[in-house]
């Protein structure tokens, strides 16, 4: 049992239905407030962890938990503060485990009582750790799609964080969906080592298009600010920067965390918390992912209606975007 279902159990809430509220505001009863705590390794600001940011702090804005979190936790200081919010009776812990793996199952051995979620390259275990990602392969090959069409030169750059399966995919399924309606189109691809280093990103978008690439994936913040001054095309991944980058970022990827951790709420309230995988809410049939509003004074009308048509036909199930965990590389 949770520590907030035995401090609740008297108070009948034990029955609370899984699902009652997914998605939608007021997803726990009024008296039904979690206490959750978050760990993430970079600031809020950046792509991936703002997306759980807000998710959070949109369930602590119904008055469905009480949200707190440490942000540029290091790696040799992240199971140190996992063992300080269990400690502190949180009756949810959520993260990201990608570097600090065995630590991070370690701890919620020890705290059989908490529930953990966590961002993780690997399954869940135990009793109590579930795992999380950000499957946002679909409207990557979309945006693929787009930059297949747009780019003049036939080449993209694309710059990443690390080479690990989370932006593997979606590097890849992004490729797939430019080749789609661009058979001669190439790729510059690097990875700059850091998950939050804007001038690094940057400074790795100049040289790829000084070499001729005129549209760039935005896997890193700092990408789209080189587009921006070349004057060139960007993709962006995971949130939504069209406004900062008007007429430079004309189509996005969009994870949406909220359809994960509503469902992670719901479990805990009633007491039905287990080790599983949240993955495939991140899928776009469930709203946890999605294509951002195009630029449609740049992007031509074939080109929108063809986007359109194929992810009517993701979320039909009648077309399935390809999974490809390896690590991309340049094709020139």
């Amino acid at each position: 049992m949770t520590t907030a279902m035995a401090r609740r159990a008297g108070a009948g809430l034990a029955g609370l239905a899984l699902g009652l509220a997914v998605g939608t505001a007021g997803a726990l009863a009024q008296d039904d407030v979690l206490d959750v705590a978050a760990i993430y390794t970079v600031p809020v600001e950046q792509q991936w962890v703002s997306r759980i940011h807000l998710a959070l702090e949109t369930a602590e804005a119904r008055g469905d938990i009480t949200y707190r979190f440490s942000e540029n936790v290091a790696n040799t200081d992240y199971e140190r503060v996992m063992r300080e919010y269990a400690e502190q009776g949180m009756d949810l812990v959520v993260g990201e485990a990608f570097a600090v793996e065995r630590q991070a199952r370690a701890v919620a051995t020890d705290y059989p009582e908490v529930a953990f979620l966590m961002g993780s390259s690997f399954g869940p275990s135990g009793e109590n750790f579930a795992v999380f990602d950000n499957w946002i392969h679909e409207p990557s090959y979309l945006t693929g799609m787009v930059a297949g069409a747009m780019t003049e030169s036939n080449l993209i750059g694309m710059v990443g964080g690390y080479p690990i399966p989370e932006v593997n995919r979606l590097m890849h399924a992004f490729m797939d969906g430019a080749r789609e309606v661009n058979e001669e189109v190439e790729f510059l691809v690097t990875f700059i080592g850091s998950w939050y280093d804007p001038p690094r990103a940057q400074e790795a978008a100049i040289a790829m298009i000084d070499s001729g690439a005129d549209v760039m994936y935005a896997e890193r913040f700092g990408v789209s600010d080189a587009a921006q001054d070349a004057g060139i095309y960007a993709i962006g991944n995971v949130i939504d920067t069209a406004a900062d980058y008007p007429g430079t970022v004309i189509a996005s990827a969009l994870w949406h965390m909220e359809p994960t951790i509503d469902r992670a709420l719901t479990a805990v309230a009633g007491d039905s918390f287990e080790a599983t995988d949240y993955g495939q809410y991140s899928y776009m049939t469930h709203g946890g992912g999605s294509l951002a509003p195009m630029d449609t004074e740049v992007i031509p009308a074939d080109i929108l209606a063809l986007v359109e048509e194929r992810q009517q036909e993701i979320l039909d199930g009648l077309f399935r975007v390809n999974v490809n965990d390896s690590e991309p590389t340049s094709t020139r």
